[in-house]
C-alpha cells in the first residue's frame, strides 16, 4: 500500500490525504519553479501542468492546489499581495 500523508492548509482547515510519491514530485517542482521567481496562481498552474505533463498520473491542478496550500501552511512558501494577483514565492530565511 502507498504511503499517505495529510496535508496542511494555510488558514486551518482541514487538509487532504495524498499519496506521499505524490506529493514529493510536486512539492519538488512547485519549489524549483518558485525558485525562479515568483508566479501568480495561474502562472504556477500552467508551469507545473507544462513541467508535469505527461509524467505525473492524477489531477495535476489538484495535486499542485493541495502541495502549494500545504507549503503555505509550512511556512516554506508564501503568498505575496499584488495590485492585481498574488505572487507566490519560496519564503527567505
Amino acid at each position: 500500500m502507498d504511503e499517505k500523508i495529510l496535508t496542511l492548509h494555510p488558514k486551518g482547515k482541514k487538509g487532504v490525504h495524498i499519496d506521499r510519491t505524490k506529493y514529493e514530485a510536486m512539492k519538488k517542482t512547485v519549489l524549483q519553479l518558485l525558485g525562479k521567481k515568483g508566479l501568480t496562481h495561474d502562472e504556477l498552474t500552467h508551469a507545473v501542468t507544462r513541467t508535469l505533463k505527461g509524467k505525473f498520473d492524477g489531477s495535476i491542478p489538484w495535486y499542485m492546489e493541495a502541495t502549494k496550500l500545504d507549503l503555505e501552511a509550512r511556512r516554506v512558501i508564501e503568498r505575496v499581495p499584488r495590485d492585481e494577483h498574488d505572487v507566490y514565492r519560496v519564503r527567505k530565511g
